[in-house]
């Protein structure tokens, strides 16, 4: 069998990921003063599918290295019931692969005429999206012919990262981010076959997280749904066990996304319970009673962490697409862009 274009896409992230530090810096330095000179109260973030995990992940980035809450506002709140938004003394971000997609394109603009300072990420500087924001930060990626986005989606983390990073001055999150090539391309080599083994011949599966490691936990599963038909669900490795837990029996997997930090302790926690239920769990990060753990970069800074778990997964993914009879570049029903009003 000839290699999936996803195949292709998932070995150039980390070609892609330099090539945004690269070519993008200047654009970052630039809306990264412009975010010091605001000093927001206040960051809204507007995306959908695969960029709002990024933008969740932002999200958790800004409360995190800034102490400023960050909030995801729906774009429908522009495109289809036209309500001007209040959001002088703020910023917003709003991330899209194509920026084409009219809702998010509207809301950018509701968002610039309410007093924000708006910024763009996107893989087309040229597009609606950028021309109806402040600034732009043009992920560099190149073509993605893929379905699933990939590399766009870790370049649209990386943008955000660059640009705290940047932003905060912060010299230890700035290493991180331009180490990140390097850790991308062990990632992307790591031997997840365990997971793919069981999911094989999986219907439903839960990928939990916490922080930056839940966006990583939303964006695995949506793969796992789009590429191999598998009907998973994402959680906070705390919210779990206020409900969904109940459905967790004999041999449910559940793929646990921990990294060194803060919450690994309690990521652990939850994958042990589960596995003490049944669960068939798989975890990073760490050893779990009763679990399977699969490799993962190690001695990263917390911040970029989850974002280099993502590679690996990809890898994983795209050969259990296959593995279940399923093209990964052209999921059924679904189109490259998407969009929405």
């Amino acid at each position: 069998m000839s290699q999936s274009n996803m195949a292709r896409e998932v070995a150039e992230i980390p070609e892609a990921a330099a090539r945004f530090l690269a070519a993008s810096h200047a654009a970052v330095v630039d809306a990264a003063t412009a975010l010091r000179a605001r000093d927001p109260a206040l960051v809204a973030t507007v995306a959908r599918g695969s960029s709002d995990h990024a933008a969740t992940y932002l999200k958790y980035a800004i409360e995190l290295q800034a102490g400023i809450p960050v909030a995801s506002v729906g774009p429908s709140v522009a495109s289809i019931y036209h309500r001007p938004l209040r959001l002088a003394g703020g910023a917003c971000i709003g991330i899209s692969q194509s920026g084409r997609s009219p809702d998010i394109v509207d809301l950018m603009r509701a968002a610039s005429d309410g007093g924000a300072l708006s910024i763009a990420i996107t893989n087309h500087a040229d597009s609606p999206m950028a021309d109806a924001s402040a600034h732009c930060l043009a992920l560099q990626a190149g073509e993605e012919k893929s379905v699933a986005a990939t590399k766009t989606f870790v370049n649209s983390v990386l943008a955000g990262l660059a640009l705290v990073a940047e932003w905060r001055q912060d010299d230890d999150l700035r290493t991180a981010v331009a180490g990140l090539p390097d850790a991308l391309a062990q990632a992307v080599g790591m031997d997840w076959s365990p997971l793919s083994s069981r999911l094989a011949r999986a219907a439903s599966a839960f990928v939990l997280g916490r922080g930056p490691g839940y966006a990583i936990a939303c964006e695995s599963a949506l793969k796992l749904k789009e590429t191999s038909g598998i009907h998973a669900e994402a959680y906070s490795a705390a919210e779990v066990l206020h409900g969904p837990a109940a459905i967790v029996q004999a041999s449910f997997p559940v793929l646990a996304l921990g990294v060194e930090d803060a919450a690994l302790p309690h990521v652990v926690g939850t994958a042990e319970r589960l596995a003490a239920q049944g669960a068939e769990v798989f975890v990073t990060g760490a050893d779990a009673k009763g679990a399977t753990r699969l490799p993962s970069v190690p001695d990263l800074h917390p911040m970029v962490a989850p974002l280099v778990l993502i590679a690996s997964f990809y890898a994983c993914v795209e050969g259990l697409a296959r593995r279940r009879g399923f093209d990964p570049d052209t999921p059924p029903y679904l189109r490259k862009v998407t969009e929405t009003v």
